[in-house]
């Protein structure tokens, strides 16, 4: 079977460094190991308006942002196809139909829709665009039959769903839909990194984020401004680096060379730990290091933003050439999806004839 794989963002504000951890790094991994038959990447500018109707200009501001986003951690248009989801008729034709096999009671146990529900606050007056997610994003998947999608832990309920609607669909007309797989980050801490708040999560809604486009002052406010263990408040007390943001950030980030490099008195990320542990050792001291690694991350991906920031007609051609792709790609397997469910007419040949023999 082909290796095809489907990812995508939000656009309703810039890419930040949950982000990068959680899944654009993966993507850049994956693109570069060329392992695959085809990779689309998404900009889900429709699923955004389903909880930002009032607001379209809110999208529409921050579609290019995204792109730039993307462009600047490496992703290249070369290898992988960027495209505007409100771009592919297809995929509204195909949730259209995929929700004919779906309960509102399955959608209602969706842990995924249950918890953004109450994110939003959303209650009784739920949009039906945003409960019926898990159907259009169904669609998304299988209109390129994409059988690999990197995504974090949050979403698996809705890989699981997707899958529940390709077999349903499978069964009842033809085996033409591919069954989607869930691939997490490597590590770990990268399932879900959280805010410089100590907020479970980094989210744009929260301000806690650090963006991928933050110069290298605003990087430093926010790094020396995170919460770390609020019960260690002298240099001497033991420290949790459990539960602690910077350590969580360093888990994910640092690397052996980073200790050689800016802070070399120890030899690596446990050690750095233990001396933090035991006590002896202050976060000021821990959140400059962090600091470093993350500049070491961001300075390539600020560069490469540079370059597309001068230009953008660039970037909108990248945009416009990978929606057109994407909806040739989208309109093949919607006649395929059509045609299995027998609302082909003008298409095929022996319905005319069956009424003309029945009338004959």
């Amino acid at each position: 079977m082909k290796k095809i794989i489907l990812t995508g963002d939000r656009p309703t504000g810039r890419l930040h460094l949950g982000h990068y951890v959680g899944s654009l790094q993966n993507r850049v991994k994956l693109q570069n190991e060329g392992d695959f038959e085809e990779m689309f990447i998404m900009i889900a500018d429709a699923q955004a308006l389903t909880d930002n109707s009032q607001h379209p200009e809110k999208i529409r501001e921050n579609l290019l942002e995204v792109a730039l986003d993307y462009l600047s951690v490496g992703l290249d248009p070369n290898k992988v196809t960027l495209f505007v989801q409100s771009e592919v008729s297809a995929l509204c034709e195909l949730t259209f139909f995929y929700a004919n096999l779906v309960t509102v009671a399955r959608l209602q146990r969706n842990p995924t829709v249950k918890n953004e529900i109450q994110l939003r606050n959303f209650e009784a007056n739920i949009p039906v665009g945003f409960f019926t997610y898990p159907i259009s994003q169904t669609a998304d998947i299988t209109a390129f039959k994409a059988n690999i999608i990197p995504v974090g832990e949050d979403q698996l309920p809705m890989i699981e769903q997707a899958r529940e609607i390709v077999r349903s669909f499978n069964r009842i007309y033809e085996p033409v839909l591919v069954e989607p797989n869930a691939v997490l980050p490597e590590h770990s801490s990268a399932l879900r990194l959280p805010g410089t708040d100590g907020n479970a999560k980094m989210s744009k809604s929260l301000g806690n984020c650090i963006f991928l486009a933050d110069d290298t002052e605003t990087v430093r406010q926010k790094v020396m401004g995170m919460y770390t263990d609020p019960n260690h408040i002298r240099i001497e007390d033991k420290g949790d680096t459990k539960n602690n943001p910077v350590f969580i950030y360093l888990d994910v980030l640092a690397t052996d060379e980073d200790f050689k490099e800016f802070l070399p008195e120890y030899h690596n990320l446990e050690e750095l730990k233990k001396h933090y542990e035991n006590g002896g050792l202050g976060d000021v001291k821990i959140k400059k290091f962090l600091f470093q690694v993350i500049e070491r991350v961001l300075i390539p991906i600020r560069e490469r933003r540079k370059y597309y920031e001068t230009r953008l007609d660039e970037v909108y051609e990248i945009l416009k050439n990978g929606s057109k792709h994407a909806s040739e790609v989208a309109n093949q397997t919607l006649k395929e999806v059509k045609n299995a469910m027998k609302i082909n007419y003008f298409e095929d040949d022996s319905f005319l004839k069956k009424y003309e023999e029945k009338y004959k």
